[in-house]
């Protein structure tokens, strides 16, 4: 209260309101009795007026009616107003009830005063906000001159919440040389309605009819979230419009507070993956991760440092990071440290598959919990380089586990892939031997171990988009191994906040499958890239179909058949609970003969290996050798 009372506006707020107060109270009288108050209402209205309005001034502050900033009043302290008038009515009704049992005194009176009170301060603080909006009427509150003549005429697509969002930022937000003359929205309901005095003016397929009519100089998509093939048909509409099309920031970028809804931006390719928001159960990860020393191997790459940068939001105790990319670990090091948390970081450059460091790193820091997420993903590279799959991949998952085991972590989530799923690949097969290890362990010793698969990132190292994007740079053309082949994609922050959700679920032994949603032509991405980038595909740039590399296939699953799959309380997350065929021991055996294999350069015996150990695994007799003994 001490600085709240310390304040100018406060003040003036306060002596507005004792004076609307004071009317109202003798308006109710002047109203009840036709502006003829008898002598002996006239004492009642002296005598109870002080009290009354002490009462009044008290309920407001008690519902914080002086902590506002009346310039963005809304509809919750309209709400916080009514509340006010219902409790200081009733007070004062139970104070003349007790003290002289309402007698000479008419309840009439206080009625109209309630309804009184909320109209006129409900109405002086809407004022003030009226007076403060920059756009209303073309007035300020300090100045009164007309906004520039020059702004810019837009047309906004989407006209639900974050529509409005953005068209309540334009009004309050000077900087923004907007003026939105109209939504487009497909909902029948609300063409013809109006938000913000703002006109609903018809469907998106009327878009270049209205564009033309209206003068539009640019539009702006405001959709929340939206199907693929929705989001799609939206941006080509606006694209053939020949107008500059942009967006606002995605959900994930909003909700990590890395951007305010004004920071309108050009459309990426993200954004038409159309992916809602996923919502986080904050309290259960919080649990997981708060005062928790954390270790992340393979902490500087693209799912690692995103990690990374969100778990730091939950104030571990401490934040191990675990790589062998020396310039990516200091940057990671350096970014995370610069920002608000005050959680020591501690990177550390070291191979997982080492053991020695590894059992070093874990006696020094103890860890409660793990994210191993260290891999060779790059599926033709490990078709090459089998042996490299065996090292990082799968001993290097063996030995985290092995230590999780001994050390007495309190949980270890393994970032697995789609690819380990009837796998056609040294890779996909490595990350499958992964999860068995996984299931192997946890059954052996009861520890809380256990996996995450998912599908494709945008934008993560080795991800088709950059390659597209450098491909359309250089006039193309872009090269697509297969006309049909389709791959699932989410972004890399809504990947790892399922990660961090998944590990908080986790009781051990289960493979969590996050939904991907609908699979992705990859042709039809490379057309959606060049036309973002301004240019017509197949015309401007071309496409060209290359054929499939070593060890890919047409299509990727989520999950493979036998594996028993079950709903989880999260929207987004499925859980397997399969069984695992092969021991600890038989598994361990298989990695002693795997490591001899790899240390003689022997490919094929890798291959053959990997088969016996996961039996969906499909040998590819064409992948290539560039490192045999």
């Amino acid at each position: 209260m001490y600085p709240l009372i310390k304040t100018r506006n406060f003040w003036l707020i306060l002596a507005g309101d004792i004076l609307l107060l004071f009317l109202s109270h003798y308006m109710a009288y002047y109203l009840r009795f036709d502006g003829r108050i008898p002598a002996s209402q006239v004492a009642n209205l002296i005598h109870t007026t002080w009290w009354i309005l002490l009462i009044k001034v008290c309920c407001f502050y008690l519902f914080r009616m002086y902590r506002g900033m009346w310039r963005y009043t809304s509809i919750h302290d309209m709400l916080n107003l009514l509340k006010a008038c219902v409790v200081s009515s009733g007070l004062i009704a139970i104070v003349l009830l007790i003290t002289v049992r309402f007698s000479g005194f008419s309840r009439g009176i206080f009625i109209i005063d309630f309804f009184l009170t909320f109209l006129l301060v409900g109405g002086y603080r809407v004022g003030i906000r009226l007076l403060y909006d920059k756009s209303r009427k073309g007035f300020s509150f300090h100045l009164l001159k007309q906004r520039p003549s020059d702004l810019k005429r837009v047309l906004l697509i989407g006209a639900g919440s974050a529509g409005e969002k953005l068209l309540r930022e334009i009004m309050e937000n000077a900087a923004l040389s907007y003026d939105v003359a109209g939504f487009l929205d497909d909902d029948p309901q609300k063409r013809g309605h109006a938000i913000h005095g703002v006109p609903v003016l018809g469907p998106i397929q009327d878009i270049e009819k209205i564009v033309h009519k209206e003068e539009i100089e640019e539009i702006i998509i405001a959709i929340s979230a939206v199907s693929f093939n929705k989001m799609r048909k939206i941006v080509r509409s606006c694209e053939e419009t020949g107008l500059p099309c942009r967006t606002l920031p995605g959900i994930g970028e909003l909700i990590e507070g890395k951007v305010s809804v004004s920071a309108i931006r050009e459309i990426r390719y993200v954004d038409l993956l159309g992916r809602g928001p996923v919502r986080l159960n904050l309290e259960q990860v919080e649990n997981t991760l708060t005062d928790r020393t954390v270790l992340v191997t393979g902490g500087a790459g693209s799912i690692g440092s995103e990690l990374c940068r969100q778990i730091i939001r939950y104030n571990p105790r401490r934040l191990i990071i675990v790589d062998i990319n020396e310039s990516d670990l200091y940057d990671l090091k350096q970014e995370l440290s610069g920002g608000s948390s005050k959680a020591p970081i501690v990177p550390v450059l070291a191979p997982v598959h080492v053991q020695g460091l590894m059992h070093r790193v874990f006696q020094e820091f103890t860890p409660h919990v793990v994210f191993h997420a260290a891999a060779y993903k790059h599926v033709p590279m490990m078709e090459i380089y089998p042996r490299e799959a065996v090292f990082n991949n799968i001993l290097g998952t063996e030995i985290i586990l092995s230590l999780c085991v001994r050390e007495g972590v309190e949980r270890c989530v393994l970032v697995s892939t789609d690819k380990a799923v009837r796998p056609a690949n040294v890779m996909g097969a490595s990350k499958r031997f992964g999860e068995l290890l996984m299931e192997a362990y946890q059954q052996e010793y009861g520890a809380r171990l256990m996996a995450v698969r998912f599908g494709n990132v945008v934008g993560s190292r080795g991800s088709v988009v950059p390659l597209f994007q450098q491909q359309i740079q250089r006039g193309g053309p872009v090269t697509v191994t297969h006309p049909e082949v389709t791959r699932y994609f989410m972004t890399i922050p809504e990947a790892c906040r399922l990660i961090l959700q998944a590990g908080a679920l986790g009781r051990g032994g289960e493979i969590f499958v996050l939904k991907m949603g609908i699979p992705i032509r990859i042709a039809d991405m490379a057309e959606d890239l060049i036309r973002l980038s301004g240019h017509k595909p197949h015309e401007e740039i071309p496409i060209t179909f290359t054929g499939l590399r070593p060890g890919e296939k047409l299509s990727e699953e989520l999950i493979t058949e036998g594996e028993g799959i079950e709903e989880t309380e999260h929207e987004h997350i499925l859980v397997l609970r399969g069984q695992n065929g092969l021991s600890l021991a038989e598994l361990t055996e298989g990695i002693q003969r795997l490591i001899k294999m790899a240390e003689r350069g022997d490919c094929e015996k890798i291959r053959e290996e990997l088969r016996r150990i996961v039996p969906e695994y499909t040998l590819d007799v064409d992948g290539g050798n560039l490192f045999s003994s």
